[in-house]
């Protein structure tokens, strides 16, 4: 018998690749971190001798959620500033609270909270654009999940960078101090088009290309954002991005919920990667983004939940299940994003927007252990027809009861071996007391 680390026996595993398979009652073998099979479970039994065994009897086995899109530390302003458009609520709200209370302190205990919730709710790796991302970076790691963590740029200063020179070297700062963490990623985040000027979006090009990184960009998010560029400079902010060579496969666009016919097809050809929202963007009622067109013209599509702030949760179950019967209402198609396709484009097409399907977004042999645990015999999600529509129509994260990152448990039974969820409750609620009283 061949010796392993974990040998997961599951009722359902869903690899994700190739789309819409549903293997039952097998097993996935896990050996250093990676997957090293995944057969039949009595196969598995004869053939493997492994450390630990792991037997999941009503659960379905997913790939580790990939959250393409967050502000990690702005957990600790859900709920501040509710039902308003995106632009009063950036303005008067956000940015103002922001100026107050932004600090290392208040990342480390944001980025804290999102991770006990992503963590629970079956997002493995996330892809984060906010201040100090160096405070991130490390708590994620600390709490053993993956995070690509945005060296945010901007042309004001603000209490991490005092301007765009200094965005930019603080940036390869943090790059460099996580080069052997292999759980920490980064790519560049200037924040959006008309927050960041020509100069410093060129410069970002450049050191993508060096750096090996993606560029991960609001785009699109409003109409009042692609009307204003078009009144101040002739041209939308993605004609503006095709002009400083920013479009192309290190781009991931986020929101895009104003597309022209002949988006599409560019986006597609270049290898650019769209991050849809769509609780963000239907709460802030900021628009909606062409799933299903973008998907028909073979566009990169990947989810995520935006901030805190303005979902107000990190549920990527919620997200797609949104995000299908979204993409059906706009294009008059109830075929369009169905919920295979829609469990793949939130594992791993988000795997491949951050450059990462190589080792994560699917139950393959070679890749990275990065696995999901789904009770489906709850009433909620009873009886299964067919998992993977249970999965994406009717479960919720509180059905997610195991979690492995890179082979190594981080959530069993619904409790976080990683991080001390009673510890991050009290820090959340002592910033709560803080910021609702000004003090």
């Amino acid at each position: 018998m061949q010796p392993a680390d974990t040998l997961i026996s599951a009722r359902w595993i869903v690899p994700v690749a190739p789309r819409g398979a549903v293997l039952e009652d097998h097993a996935l073998v896990v050996a250093d971190g990676r997957i090293v099979d995944l057969l039949p479970r009595r196969e598995a039994a004869a053939r493997y001798r492994a450390a630990e065994q792991v037997s999941l009897p009503t659960h379905a086995l997913i790939p580790g959620l990939v959250n393409a899109h967050t502000h990690a530390a702005m957990t600790l302003f859900r709920g501040l500033a509710d039902d308003l458009d995106l632009w009063t609520w950036l303005n008067q709200h956000i940015w103002p609270a922001e100026t107050k209370w932004i600090d290392e302190a208040f990342v480390r205990d944001g980025t804290g909270l999102a991770a006990a919730e992503m963590l629970r709710g079956g997002t493995t790796c996330f892809n984060d654009m906010y201040f100090y991302p160096e405070v991130a970076g490390q708590v994620a790691s600390d709490a053993g999940m993956r995070i690509v963590t945005g060296l945010i740029a901007l042309d004001f200063p603000t209490g991490w960078a005092e301007g765009p020179d200094r965005y930019l070297e603080k940036g390869i700062e943090v790059h460099e101090r996580f080069e052997d963490d292999p759980l920490v990623r980064s790519a560049w985040a200037p924040h959006s088009p008309y927050t960041v000027s020509d100069g410093p979006l060129e410069r970002i090009r450049e050191l993508a290309a060096e750096l090996d990184i993606p560029v991960h960009i609001h785009l699109h998010e409003t109409a009042h954002e692609v009307e204003s560029a078009r009144a101040e400079n002739g041209e939308r902010p993605l004609e503006r991005l095709e002009r400083l060579g920013l479009l192309g496969p290190r781009l991931i666009a986020v929101h895009m919920t104003q597309l022209e016919d002949g988006d599409f097809d560019h986006l597609a050809e270049r290898g650019a990667h769209v991050v849809h929202c769509p609780e963000s963007n239907l709460k802030l009622a900021s628009g909606l983004c062409p799933v299903g067109a973008l998907l028909r013209a073979g566009a990169s599509v990947a989810i995520g939940t935006d901030g805190a702030a303005s979902n107000n949760d990190l549920s990527m179950f919620g997200e797609m299940r949104t995000a299908s019967l979204l993409a059906k209402s706009v294009a008059g198609d109830p075929s369009v994003l169905p919920a295979a396709q829609a469990l793949e484009v939130a594992t791993l097409g988000g795997a491949r927007a951050l450059g990462m399907e190589g080792s994560i977004g699917s139950l393959e042999a070679g890749k990275d252990a990065d696995a999901v645990a789904i009770d489906l015999s709850p009433p909620e999600t009873s009886p299964v027809y067919h998992p993977i529509s249970q999965i994406v129509y009717s479960a919720s994260t509180h059905q997610v009861s195991d979690v492995w990152v890179a082979g190594r448990r981080v959530l069993e039974d619904r409790r976080l071996l990683t991080i001390d969820e009673a510890a991050v409750r009290a820090r959340a609620e002592e910033w709560r007391r803080r910021i609702a009283s000004g003090a």
